[in-house]
């Protein structure tokens, strides 16, 4: 069973993007994109939701 984390390896600020990307074995890049995309267009929704994501996603160190 797959288990999302926060990635150690592809991390730019906190890791829920690149625990996302390996996750769903997508380009992080991609999802970073379409993340800054969508941040702009939703008035800052999603920057709420990825700060709780922060707190609620455990750490890839933590799961090994």
């Amino acid at each position: 069973m797959k288990k999302l984390y926060r990635s150690n390896s592809q991390r730019m600020f906190a890791g829920i993007l690149g625990g996302l990307a390996e996750y769903f074995n997508v380009d992080v890049t991609i999802l970073r994109l379409a993340f800054l995309v969508s941040l702009f267009m939703s008035a800052f929704t999603f920057a709420f939701v990825y700060l709780i994501a922060i707190f609620i996603v455990p750490s890839e160190r933590e799961i090994r």
